[in-house]
């Protein structure tokens, strides 16, 4: 696959993980659709490891979905600017301390939105415990596997 085909791929996969933060977007089978469309275009073995991790990721996090609340992540008023600040957060955290800085950046991406919005510590903690039960638990964990697939694929391109 030529370097058009890669950016292409990175740009879908970058919509996907935007798409887990917006409601209504199946940002997790665009980021699995990427990775499919990757592994068919690049003959390689790594290209077929990650599309089956990228599954059975997929797979697991469908199982927990079922565990946890449905998303009511408007009615416990989180904005699009809390989830922004969330995914913002998420990315940044995965990158500053790999895959784990993910859960704290997103819980911090939280807590820093209600924070400027609220302007008060009490009231933006009320605001991050309202918006991690009415759904972003839910977000995180789609968000957390899709960034695991994300980096799985660029480590196969990068190195593979």
């Amino acid at each position: 696959m030529g370097v058009w085909g890669l950016l292409l791929v990175g740009l879908v996969l970058g919509l996907g993980l935007y798409g887990v933060l917006v409601p209504g977007v199946p940002g997790s089978w665009l980021v699995w659709a990427a990775v499919l469309w990757w592994a068919l275009q690049d003959p390689r073995a790594v290209s077929w490891w990650v599309l089956v991790g990228a599954t059975a990721l997929l797979c697991l996090f469908q199982v927990i979905r079922w565990t946890q609340p449905p998303r009511r992540l408007r009615a416990g008023g989180v904005t699009h600017r809390t989830a922004l600040y969330a995914g913002a957060g998420a990315v940044l955290g995965f990158l500053l301390v790999p895959v784990v800085g993910a859960i704290p950046g997103f819980v911090g991406g939280v807590y820093l939105s209600e924070r400027l919005r609220l302007g008060r510590h009490a009231e933006a903690r009320v605001a991050l415990r309202t918006a991690m039960r009415s759904g972003g638990w839910s977000v995180l964990a789609e968000l957390f596997v899709c960034l695991l697939i994300t980096a799985a694929w660029l480590g196969a391109v990068l190195w593979g």
